[in-house]
């Protein structure tokens, strides 16, 4: 691509959310996780220096909302210096937790340091079948615990659930659960099969079920009473385009949360952003369009912490920002730019990242039919 022509895709792509892996380890041994984490060190982790010289870097060109995930980000001793950091710079910033450290002193804490809202994930509207999921006992009562104590601090928090044929009838009892516990949002995430997750290939929801499940959320869409997100399903957007046409809202802005997307309020935008205003950031340095798809697009280390060299450059990065060239029934689709497909289930299943969503059963209309 020449040089001009490059510089119109950088203004036209900036990033909105950063998900940065800030450890891996985690007390948890979730079924679906991305990371397979574990209790342990993990070599190599960004220092505290490193992460500011990152920080800099991102705030240099943008604003994006920083989300600190992991593993269990609250390991990190220095994660309230390097959220303070973050909010110095003018960046939002959130944190994603599992809950087992989240009470009235470290909400203070996270307060102070600038964090606007968390994350707790309810997999099960009873300890019993969350518990099963989290794969630790107690993980449920530790999950209410947090919510209580963000809830005593005035902490914003939202409500995710990884949904999979272990709790999909369980979804309507989540949400109300997160409705009682007075969450800004739900926000159900549809299982994308790496990690640990590859474990649970079986425990995806098939096309049909993956359909009905997002035309049920789209009907929740206009509740007042809490926001409804759906992460790793970009088809929702045509699904909740043609909901609000039915219902006579027309054709608005759809928000629709990336991959790995936590509270912060997400971006009015189409479809996946993943590498289009989303982007995810390993535990030691390596960049990637999402935590889901496991490519490398960029080491931080080797670029000397230049996150703007690779969100621009990366040959992977600008592949996903042209979805006319997608393969298959994502690239003919009437809304391949609405929605785009999932390259990170694109990638799991057929190895193809720019292949067609293996979980959409839409079928878009033949050329001279639209």
């Amino acid at each position: 691509m020449p040089p001009n022509e490059q510089h119109d895709e950088a203004q036209k792509y900036l990033p909105q959310l950063i998900a940065w892996e800030v450890t891996r380890s985690c007390v948890l041994a979730c079924k679906h996780c991305r990371a397979a984490a574990r209790p342990a060190l993990y070599p190599g982790e960004l220092t505290t220096d490193e992460g500011k010289r990152l920080l800099d870097s991102i705030a240099s060109f943008a604003k994006p909302t920083i989300i600190l995930t992991g593993g269990e980000p609250m390991l990190r001793t220095d994660i309230y210096d390097l959220a303070a950091y973050a909010h110095g710079l003018g960046l939002p910033v959130v944190m994603a937790p599992c809950g087992l450290y989240v009470n009235d002193e470290s909400v203070a804490r996270m307060l102070k340091a600038g964090l606007s809202c968390i994350s707790i994930s309810l997999d099960g509207a009873t300890a019993e079948s969350h518990d099963a999921f989290r794969g630790v006992p107690g993980a449920f009562d530790s999950a209410l615990r947090a919510v209580e104590a963000a809830r005593r601090g005035g902490l914003a928090f939202q409500i995710n659930t990884t949904v999979t044929q272990h709790n999909l009838a369980e979804l309507p009892a989540i949400l109300a659960l997160a409705v009682r516990l007075r969450a800004i949002a739900f926000n159900p995430f549809l299982l994308v099969p790496t990690g640990r997750g590859k474990e649970l290939v079986g425990q995806e929801l098939s096309p049909e079920d993956y359909e009905k499940t997002l035309r049920w959320l789209a009907g929740q869409s206009d509740r007042r009473d809490i926001a409804i997100r759906v992460t790793c399903a970009p088809h929702y957007t045509r699904i909740l385009r043609e909901h609000q046409k039915a219902s006579g809202g027309g054709a608005a802005a759809v928000r629709v949360a990336p991959p790995h997307e936590h509270p912060g309020g997400p971006a009015r935008a189409k479809g996946c952003l993943g590498g289009k205003a989303f982007a995810f950031i390993s535990h030691v340095g390596k960049v990637q369009i999402c935590g889901f798809m496991d490519i490398v697009c960029g080491d931080l280390r080797q670029a000397d912490f230049d996150f703007r060299r690779i969100w621009e450059t990366s040959e992977v990065f600008r592949k996903v920002r042209r979805p006319g060239d997608y393969h298959g029934k994502c690239g003919v689709c009437e809304y391949r730019r609405l929605c785009g497909g999932c390259r990170a289930r694109a990638f799991a299943m057929t190895g193809d990242y720019l292949g067609e969503e293996p979980f959409c059963i839409y079928q878009p209309p033949r050329r001279g039919e639209e």
